[in-house]
């Protein structure tokens, strides 16, 4: 058995674990999704009613599907609008030299690690009308909610939840912006400071720019979450009230799992896949590909 053999025999042994998972995990699931799609079924019995592309006409013409959409793509501009000054501004201070930081950095960060279904639960009852702490709050100050919550509310039940979205996912921001502000060079800032630089002059010269991969490789992460939003939200409100915080996840579960359209919630997670995909693949060609450009050895920045 020659090296070249041997070499390809290795990798293959490593790699096939991997690829049976990614085949029957994800593959599989999306050929099938594709197969029901097609069927107008129920969840039971063979796939014997084909429909064709009927189940998709049904859900692009549906005006719940095109609320959830927009609500999915309200919920992705939001959450980089705020997200992004607000953790490059804690980012920026937790950067400097203080007592605590450490401490600092793990707080901002707990919020990330505990999982979607606790923390939803914890802002359901802090949400709670009337006897929930926020109101109670409120109260003390002589303030007040919504009568039917935060939550119940079809014109605050939106903003609530991207606030609470907001609140979980910041510490990814924070931290991933001061990893990237630890490859900054000293160098830099030292030279800057010679020049006589302000310091804004330095972040938005130096900081920021150098800082642009870091940034954009969050918003991507940020932009897909936010199209695949599902458990935070399901747990929050349900999609309610009147379908005023639904997405296109806890609409397809809804039509799957509450009215066993089976073929229009197939439908509808094709249509998800397609959207991400896409959407993914436009910020690879004409964000992401910035960085590989001018990463490549030979290549220079214009």
């Amino acid at each position: 058995m020659g090296p070249a053999v041997r070499k390809r025999l290795e990798i293959l042994f490593f790699t096939a674990p991997a690829l049976l998972l990614f085949l029957f995990f994800v593959v599989w699931p999306i050929i099938k999704a594709v197969q029901f799609s097609v069927y107008r079924w129920k969840g039971y019995g063979p796939l014997v009613d084909f429909v064709g592309l009927k189940n998709y006409v049904s859900v692009l013409q549906n005006d719940v599907f095109i609320d959830a959409f927009k609500h999915n793509i309200i919920i992705a501009i939001a959450s980089i609008l705020i997200q992004l000054p607000l953790g490059l501004a804690i980012a920026l201070l937790l950067n400097r030299k203080m007592k605590g930081q450490s401490a600092l950095r793990t707080i901002i960060f707990v919020p990330y690690v505990l999982a979607e279904v606790i923390a939803s639960v914890i802002w359901f009852q802090l949400l709670q009308p009337k006897y929930g702490v926020v109101d109670t709050i409120l109260a003390t100050v002589g303030l007040h909610g919504p009568a039917q919550g935060f939550l119940g509310d079809p014109k605050w039940a939106l903003a609530t939840v991207i606030f609470v979205l907001t609140w979980k996912y910041l510490g990814l921001a924070i931290i991933l912006f001061l990893a990237g502000l630890q490859s900054v060079p000293e160098e830099l800032y030292e030279a800057a400071q010679i020049d006589g630089a302000s310091w804004w002059q330095v972040q938005r010269r130096i900081t920021i720019p150098l800082l642009g991969p870091t940034i954009r490789t969050w918003a991507f992460l940020s932009m897909i979450g936010s199209l695949q939003l599902f458990d935070m939200v399901w747990i929050l409100t349900g999609g309610g009230p009147a379908n005023s915080t639904n997405t296109m996840a806890t609409f397809l579960i809804i039509e799957g799992t509450k009215r066993s359209n089976y073929g229009i919630a197939s439908a509808a997670s094709v249509i998800l896949f397609v959207v991400s995909l896409v959407a993914a693949l436009l910020y690879q060609r004409f964000i992401l590909s910035r960085d590989n450009l001018t990463s490549a050895p030979g290549r220079k920045k214009r």
